[in-house]
């Protein structure tokens, strides 16, 4: 990367990069990024090296769908690694203290999805984007085409449908929506076929 783009703050590209992959799956504005890495930096450096990460295949960040492009690109991101080995490589944790650890098998989990949406949106599959309103949110939103594709993730046991499935599809009307995890389609089971077997398009 520091070959092929000009990067003036090498330093502050690094602690961003392990920023996304300790803050993977979870919505961050950017405001609070710059307050985490105590850099002199600004929202338009490190949405440029946020691009720099993505088009490296490292970490992406995902944007709030909204039905409209302006309010999608005014969201806050939502950090997402595009490989899960980023995580765990940075975490110090063996494979059992991970499982132990709820809160990171959880963001753990919900970044796996997440890659492998990411990755095929990368591909042409669509664009993939996150959901919140208030307390509601839906884990991914897959847009292909005009078609709608609504996928929540758990990591353990839980309800068919999260709360936030049912304001999103009273809003956007989803041709289809997912509960991966917990009571829903197993996570082995979705990450072995490719994302456009779950996809409306």
């Amino acid at each position: 990367m520091l070959l092929l783009s000009r990067v003036d703050k090498p330093a502050l590209l690094r602690r961003l990069f392990e920023l996304a992959c300790r803050y993977s799956g979870q919505v961050l504005s950017y405001t609070k990024m710059l307050g985490q890495l105590q850099d002199a930096g600004n929202t338009t450096t490190l949405a440029h090296y946020l691009d720099l990460l993505a088009g490296a295949g490292m970490v992406r960040s995902l944007h709030k769908y909204a039905g409209d492009a302006a309010r999608t690109r005014a969201s806050s991101p939502k950090l997402q690694v595009l490989n899960t080995a980023l995580i765990t490589a940075i975490s110090g944790l063996t494979p059992t203290e991970a499982r132990a650890d709820r809160e990171f098998w959880g963001h753990l989990v919900e970044s796996a999805v997440g890659a492998h949406l990411a990755n095929a949106a990368a591909c042409g599959l669509g664009t993939v984007h996150y959901w919140r309103e208030r307390n509601q949110e839906v884990d991914f939103v897959m847009t292909a085409g005009r078609r709608l594709t609504a996928i929540e993730v758990k990591s353990g046991r839980a309800p068919q449908m999260h709360r936030g499935m049912a304001p999103f599809a009273a809003a956007f009307k989803p041709q289809r929506s997912l509960l991966v995890g917990g009571d829903g389609i197993a996570l082995g089971a979705f990450l072995e076929r490719p994302a456009e077997h779950w996809v409306c398009r």
